[in-house]
């Protein structure tokens, strides 16, 4: 453990942007919603309506989770938000992990810290404290800023050691996952896969009375078990440092056995000869991207399956709550409930697509920094010719991602309605209407790459950041147009809809492609490296 102390005070340093944006934004969101629920729902009688349509609603609870109690501020705060704070806090603590120490190896970095006085376990127990100390410091401030707006202190303390818990149990995940790979892209798949495996099994669990015992196996599920403003039930909250103690014990067992920079998992040797196909850039990027894309298309098609399968049992959360249909309004438009929802889950495919176009953007600087772009680039292949081979992957393949999110959901909602023809093209629709707005964040991220490299990741995963958050959770909170109106989402016409106007569109779509234009421009004219 020798040098443990000095590499999380790099950590620390390194990541003085970052976390404090995590903490501030996952942090500071439940308490928003305590006003925001008086002003929904005022009285006893919408609050019973609430908890009687939306609590025992399966179709709901594919999305936010059980509903123990709804008839009060906390407990609505805790089902409504515990499934996507828990997700997030996984994310966090996953990058986290990654970053301090897969990443690392990948740079060579770490081997040149590991000649020094620094111990073998040191990288790895600095990055597991700086993720694990991340999510207790956001739990607490969960907790303490729920109880100063007056919500009970067992409820909130509660539901704040359940967040962190959730942030512990996939702080050891990715402890285990960064000793399975060799590369840090297929360390944060690994563990993203994981996160994925945990929703399908929490969604199935909470919508299906017969199959609840999954529930319990998904750690996105532990926060709402213990019941947090629902007659709390503590001891659940012991699972999650049972698995993190369990789970990250393996990593630790792990790191011994493998060499530094390479994976337990064997990497499969290339053939002698490069194919014809790796002669140009295009080719290149294809290879490097081709696994990423075909996972991300394999999920979203079954996650569009599975928010199309509940598109028939949505309008049980309105209840009889004006206010309510107001915010669903504001959010995908005012057709009928279910092309509501369509249009919603919409605007959610494209958010999680806009997270694949700037990873994909951001491999740009991962090669750059690897020292593989500029062997590239000195054997003939001109600057724009090697960015834009990896941007079209951000701009075709999103649009590839939306069509398939698309699909899944058409398919799904139009074979339950009886009504395919015409759902699959509400779906598809509503989905491929997001691409312009995906577009737009994939051209900040090559903007920055090209102006400002040291800052690209940090600030395009701010920009993510922000445009997932106002899309979340900024109608539900009330927000002011102003705020609204900074996301791209927010501007993109709702379809299924009634005359669907193309300015809006036609404005996003050159938006993302001068920023794309001007990325290539200033990353022609900076040094590499």
């Amino acid at each position: 453990m020798t040098g443990t102390g000095a590499l999380i005070r790099l950590a620390l340093r390194r990541d003085r942007v970052m976390l404090p944006i995590w903490v501030l934004l996952l942090g500071f969101l439940p308490v928003g919603t305590v006003s925001t629920y008086e002003g929904l729902y005022p009285d006893a009688a919408s609050r019973a309506t609430l908890n009687a349509s939306g609590g025992g609603n399966p179709s709901i609870a594919v999305i936010y989770g059980k509903a123990f109690d709804l008839t009060t501020p906390g407990g609505f705060t805790a089902w409504r938000y515990g499934v996507f704070l828990a997700l997030f806090l996984g994310l966090m603590a996953v990058f986290t992990v990654t970053r301090h120490t897969r990443a690392e190896e990948d740079s060579g970095r770490l081997e040149l810290l590991g000649s020094a006085v620094v111990g073998r376990y040191a990288a790895l127990t600095a990055a597991v404290a700086v993720a694990a100390g991340t999510s207790a410091v956001i739990g607490a401030v969960q907790a303490v800023t729920m109880i100063g707006a007056g919500l009970p202190a067992a409820g909130s303390l509660t539901f704040g050691a359940g967040m962190a818990g959730a942030g512990l149990a996939f702080t050891a995940v990715a402890a285990v996952t960064a000793q399975l790979t060799e590369y840090s892209r297929s360390a944060n798949g690994l563990a993203g896969g994981v996160l994925g495996v945990a929703f399908l099994l929490r969604a199935v669990g909470d919508s299906s009375p017969g199959a609840s015992w999954l529930s319990w196996l998904s750690p996105l599920s532990w926060a709402q078990l213990a019941r947090p403003f629902a007659g709390e039930r503590p001891w659940v909250l012991l699972i999650p440092l049972l698995v993190a103690v369990v789970v990250g014990t393996v990593g630790y067992l792990l790191l011994p056995r493998r060499d530094l920079g390479a994976g337990l998992l064997p990497t499969r040797p290339g053939p002698p000869t490069a194919p014809p196909s790796l002669r140009g850039p295009l080719g290149l990027a294809w290879r490097l991207q081709r696994g990423a894309l075909i996972g991300w298309t394999v999920a979203m098609a079954v996650i569009g399956a599975v928010f199309g399968s509940i598109a028939d049992g949505i309008g049980g959360l309105l209840g009889d709550s004006e206010q309510v249909r107001g915010i669903f309004e504001r959010m995908g438009g005012a057709q009928g409930i279910v092309d509501t929802y369509l249009a919603l889950i919409g605007s959610v495919f494209g958010m999680v697509v806009a997270v694949y176009a700037v990873l994909v953007a951001l491999r740009l600087r991962t090669e750059e920094t690897g020292g593989r772009a500029e062997p590239v680039l000195t054997a003939g292949v001109g600057r724009t010719a090697w960015m834009g081979a990896h941007l079209v992957f951000a701009l075709l393949g999103s649009a590839l991602l939306l069509t398939a999110a698309g699909l899944g959901a058409g398919l799904a909602h139009g074979l339950r309605a009886g009504d395919l023809d015409t759902q699959l093209g509400h779906a598809v629709g509503g989905a491929i209407a997001q691409l312009p707005a995906v577009w737009v964040v994939a051209g900040a991220a090559a903007l920055l790459f090209g102006l400002l490299p040291t800052l690209s990741a940090a600030g395009s995963w701010a920009v993510v950041g922000v445009v997932v958050g106002i899309g979340l959770f900024g109608p539900a909170l009330n927000l002011g147009q102003a705020v609204l109106d900074v996301s791209p989402f927010t501007h993109v016409p709702k379809v299924p809809g009634p005359g669907v106007p193309a300015t809006p569109l036609v404005w996003l779509t050159a938006i993302g492609v001068l920023a794309v234009v001007a990325g290539l421009a200033a990353f022609r004219r900076r040094d590499v490296g």
